[in-house]
């Protein structure tokens, strides 16, 4: 029995991780409160926990926990004295479809599944919201992450991510944030925003900025996750397609990025045997569709162009570097940043030697104050002075970077690359 309920419990996880979001999409559409809407899908999983373990999964459970969801509604709005006209009406359309049957899942969210879920992404990252309150309410009502999950991904206390998520939901309600998708001029400005915020999420996954693991792919899959719903529900959408090209080509080398024991293994170093290339190939026909799309490439698009150069070399010295430098060059002529320019220095020493490199570095960006804490700054300099034959300048420069990232793994190999410097360990190579 005790193995039945455990087994239960683990099918009723995985159903909530696949059908909360259009469950919480579509109950948003019909209370117009994002809050009520997840106390409502909560209440349902509620029920499903103490209920399913005794019955069995239903045929259907996702109809099934709509159908709960919806029943609670209606006790709400009958609980509610001070309710409008409108949620009197709307309580009894759902009384009429709390009794009728229901088919499918489709049907019982009574309109198209892909308009609310689109609706709920554009109102989780709405510019109203901080960039952290995005990020863990899209986690919390699109990607079903719990909020001990996401306290954990981002490593901060759940209390805090907590706090995150009932501003957030204060804020849509206060602000009367409406729950729809934005046409016109309006789509793209707040298209960036989701896609910054799914970004966000990948790069979190891919390159964990604190704590002791180099990566945590769970936040990588998660954010694929939601960029290839978003494609398919603005199919039209360069950038979302330049996004998701980018995602898929960069998560196809986490299983070469970790070594045995956790620790990280840097691009030029990694056995590329172990990418996945049904990653790789979904990215490139990604990229290929943005660029069917795009009169003119976008930021996604060209560091998704600049991810499929590596991804098309069979070994690094294959490696195409004198395209990265100019598409690098692209992109900072369309996204101007310290970073960009950085990634743009590596480009450089690549293709024309690590003196040119340090040049870059040395005349633009040293002094730059957005890098001043920035820790790949120091890591690239050491690289190129380490490979100048200067040991003691990368040296000085390895410890500094070891300094200030905040990443366990990361502090390791650069402490590993400065004791090379001192001739105790054979070099590493750059990220």
């Amino acid at each position: 029995m005790a193995v039945t309920a455990t087994n239960t419990h683990s099918a009723i996880d995985a159903v909530w991780r696949i059908e909360s979001a259009r469950i919480i999409a579509g109950l948003a559409r019909m209370v117009r409160d994002v809050g009520l809407a997840e106390e409502l899908a909560q209440d349902a999983l509620v029920a499903a926990l103490q209920q399913w373990p005794e019955s069995g999964l239903p045929d259907n459970p996702g109809a099934w926990l709509m159908a709960t969801a919806k029943h609670r509604a209606i006790d709400v709005f009958r609980r509610n004295k001070r309710l409008e006209r409108k949620h009197e009406e709307l309580g009894r359309e759902l009384q009429s479809q709390q009794e009728s049957a229901v088919p499918d899942f489709n049907a019982a969210l009574d309109d198209d599944i892909g308009d609310d879920l689109l609706r709920l992404v554009f109102i989780s990252c709405h510019p109203v919201l901080s960039t952290e309150a995005r990020v863990a309410l899209t986690l919390r009502l699109l990607g079903g992450l719990t909020t001990g999950e996401i306290a954990r991904a981002f490593l901060v206390p759940e209390p805090t991510v907590a706090q995150r998520i009932v501003r957030a939901k204060r804020i849509l309600a206060e602000e009367r944030v409406p729950f729809e998708v934005p046409r016109g001029p309006d789509l793209a400005a707040r298209l960036s925003s989701v896609l910054e915020v799914i970004y966000l999420v990948f790069n979190e996954g891919y390159s964990a900025t604190a704590g002791e693991d180099w990566m945590r792919p769970a936040l990588c899959e998660d954010a694929l996750r939601l960029g290839r719903m978003l494609a398919e529900l603005v199919p039209n959408e360069p950038d979302v397609h330049g996004l998701v090209a980018l995602m898929e080509i960069q998560a196809s080398r986490s299983g070469a990025r970790i070594g045995p024991s956790g620790e990280p293994i840097l691009l030029l170093e990694q056995n590329r045997a172990l990418w996945d290339h049904l990653l790789i190939r979904r990215g490139l026909a990604a990229l290929e569709r943005a660029g069917k799309l795009s009169g003119a490439p976008g930021p996604y698009e060209l560091q998704a162009a600049i991810a499929a150069c590596h991804a098309r070399a069979r070994a690094p010295a294959e490696t195409d570097w004198t395209r990265i430098v100019a598409l690098y060059e692209a992109l900072a002529q369309l996204l101007p940043s310290p970073v960009v320019d950085l990634n743009r220095a590596v480009a450089v020493a690549m293709a024309f030697g690590p003196a040119a490199g340090l040049a870059l570095i040395d005349d633009t960006l040293a002094s730059e104050p957005s890098l001043k804490a920035y820790h790949l700054l120091p890591s690239v300099r050491g690289d190129f002075l380490f490979k100048l034959g200067r040991f003691a300048e990368a040296q000085v420069e390895f410890e500094r970077a070891a300094s200030l990232t905040r990443n366990a793994r990361e502090r390791e190999l650069l402490l590993g690359r400065a004791r090379a410097c001192a001739g105790e360990l054979p070099p590493r190579g750059p990220q």
